[in-house]
């Protein structure tokens, strides 16, 4: 059973259900109770009617004996002011409901009175508590539910009183009854109808929900197979089907799709970047073994700059690769408050050829150490490919720190402007690793820059050759 609600398509069958089951229970109820009150109302009106003919008929001086009284076989009683009664329909065995239990008037009851007993009762307030004129009938109509026998036949009647201001006897109030035979049964049929109806419509509900669910929910089942399959095989070249309904699913499979194109893209980056790395290193230790073999067997040969240059080069190379692992895991550089004006004075010293144009100080925030990093392989860089200057300036722009570096050499195509930010690119294919580096100098330095909250950017200096632009944000 838990695993059944685990389903998306169960408990969404299961919710439209219920949604459905409530909204029919509540329409249920109410056009049940609107068609009582609305049958309710046609018997009492019914039986208003009756009662006011009855009345008609007293208020002219009808005698007792020729009311009509067994009109379409209804309850119909006449009571004075006293609450006697006086007249009461022919076949009239059992009445409740009208206050008036009995059920054939005494004889007594049913003579006529005289001028001076109608005198007395005029006064009488008895029945529905109107002042009224002789000869009139009151407005008021009170009404009420009860249940009488007629020639054997028991059912249920809502009762009219309406009282009459008769001439020569006084107050009299005409109770009359409309059977409820007929709202009984509209309500049981309806209520029939409904206990039948209700549980097949939710049962068609129920089971269209669970096909559109199944329906709608296939692309997601591929999709789930699909991913499935690519974490089994590990080919992150697979994609998940695409539907082609142009809705959320889709758009899932397509953010899916793309999510595997960068972790694709990733992998193979890192690939890529281990295989270079494991390239890049071996050339160095191979060199530095073979001068150390070499020493051993004949040390009078021992090339001691050489394993020192082959040492410092293997250094740098595996510092350069622990900070892109570093920077790769996402570490945040320091918040410190560093003047990048006096860090570009402090790395271009020393270095021929190049010249800091940085008169006022500019504080950034960041790492000391990596913002060095990125000053000195930029200039690393410069000095490689200048013909015979370099030039370093620092400005504040706004709120952006500017650090330029510009050299006269021959500058960076424009096609190649973003690759060379990349790892392990060099583009001068022939240049020997000695000259050149091993390709991580500018990828440091733009990841760097972008850890910072900066951009690392290359294009034409004004004189010629390349012009790299570090912007950061001020502190």
């Amino acid at each position: 059973m838990s695993r059944l609600l685990g389903s998306v398509r169960a408990r969404a069958t299961l919710a439209a259900t219920l949604v459905v089951a409530v909204a029919l229970m509540a329409a249920g109820t109410a056009v049940l109770l609107s068609l009582r009150s609305n049958l309710l109302g046609e018997a009492g009106t019914q039986a208003e009617r009756s009662a006011r003919e009855v009345a008609a008929e007293l208020s002219v001086g009808t005698p007792y004996g020729e009311l009509s009284l067994d009109v379409d076989d209804r309850p119909v009683q006449v009571v004075d002011g006293d609450g006697g009664l006086v007249a009461a329909s022919e076949d009239l065995e059992r009445i409740s409901g009208t206050g008036v239990g009995t059920v054939k008037p005494l004889p007594a009851a049913t003579g006529e009175r005289g001028d001076d007993d109608g005198d007395d009762d005029r006064d009488d307030d008895h029945g529905s508590g109107e002042s009224l004129e002789p000869g009139e009938i009151g407005e008021r109509t009170t009404v009420g539910d009860g249940s009488a026998t007629i020639d054997g036949d028991t059912e249920d009647y809502r009762f009219a009183a309406v009282s009459v201001e008769t001439r020569d006897r006084g107050r009299l109030t005409v109770y009359a009854g409309a059977p409820l035979s007929a709202e009984h049964g509209a309500v049981d049929t309806a209520l029939t109808v409904m206990l039948i109806g209700f549980p097949a419509l939710l049962a068609v509900v129920a089971w269209v929900t669970w096909l559109v669910t199944r329906r709608a929910l296939r692309p997601v089942e591929g999709i789930r197979r699909e991913m499935a399959a690519i974490t089994a095989s590990e080919d992150l070249a697979r994609r998940v089907p695409v539907p082609d309904t142009h809705d959320e699913i889709a758009r899932l499979a397509t953010t899916t799709n793309e999510t595997l194109a960068a972790l694709e893209s990733s992998v193979e980056r890192q690939r890529r970047f281990v295989a270079d790395a494991s390239h890049e290193l071996r050339s160095p230790i191979a060199s530095l073994r073979t001068q150390l073999e070499v020493a051993a067997a004949h040390p009078e040969l021992l090339d001691l700059d050489g394993a020192v240059e082959d040492t410092v080069r293997l250094q740098r190379l595996a510092a350069d690769l622990l900070l892109l692992a570093r920077l790769d895991a996402g570490e945040r550089p320091a918040d410190a408050r560093v003047d990048l004006a006096a860090l570009a004075r402090a790395q271009a010293a020393g270095r021929a050829g190049v010249r800091v144009r940085a008169r006022d100080a500019v504080a950034v925030a960041g790492s000391r150490g990596q913002l060095e990093r990125v000053l000195g392989n930029l200039l690393d860089n410069a000095q490689r490919h200048a013909r015979s200057a370099v030039e370093v300036s620092v400005r504040r722009e706004g709120e952006v720190a500017v650090a330029a570096v510009a050299d006269d050499g021959e500058g960076v195509p424009a096609a190649d402007r973003e690759r060379i930010f990349e790892r392990f690119v060099r583009l001068d294919a022939a240049r020997s690793r000695d000259d050149g580096g091993a390709g991580l100098g500018l990828a440091i330095a733009r990841d760097v820059a972008v850890r910072h909250g900066g951009t690392l950017t290359v294009r034409d200096a004004p004189a010629g050759g390349a012009l790299f632009e570090l912007r950061l944000p001020v502190a």
